[in-house]
């Protein structure tokens, strides 16, 4: 993903397009962890709707020193599940174009041997 926004002066959170909310199984207010792929940062902050079909990842409050506009980023959560739960469990797997649109869903990543 692709931050388009950074705002210093704004309670902490990170605003994402509803349409990436939904895809990737994550609820608003529910914690996040980000991977800020350009600049090396991680850090955990919680997520908040943005506008559905906007492309919007908006990294605010402290976390706005964390991830600039353009930076691209990796969002997760992680949830735990008892084993019963895991056995009907399936990731969502997201990914994105440059404008932030989904162009693929996986439920799982293939392994790679070298």
């Amino acid at each position: 993903m692709h931050v388009t926004h950074s705002e210093l002066h704004y309670e902490g959170s990170c605003a994402i397009d509803e349409a990436l909310l939904e895809a990737a199984d994550i609820q608003e207010y529910e914690q996040i962890h980000i991977y800020n792929v350009t600049n090396g940062e991680r850090f955990s902050t919680y997520a908040i709707r943005a506008e559905r079909h906007s492309g919007i990842i908006s990294v605010n409050g402290a976390a706005a020193h964390k991830a600039r506009p353009k930076d691209i980023i990796i969002i997760a959560s992680y949830a735990h599940y008892t084993s019963l739960e895991l056995e009907k469990y399936t990731p969502q797997l997201v990914y994105v174009d440059s404008s932030n649109r989904v162009v693929e869903q996986k439920q799982h990543i293939p392994v790679q041997v070298a």
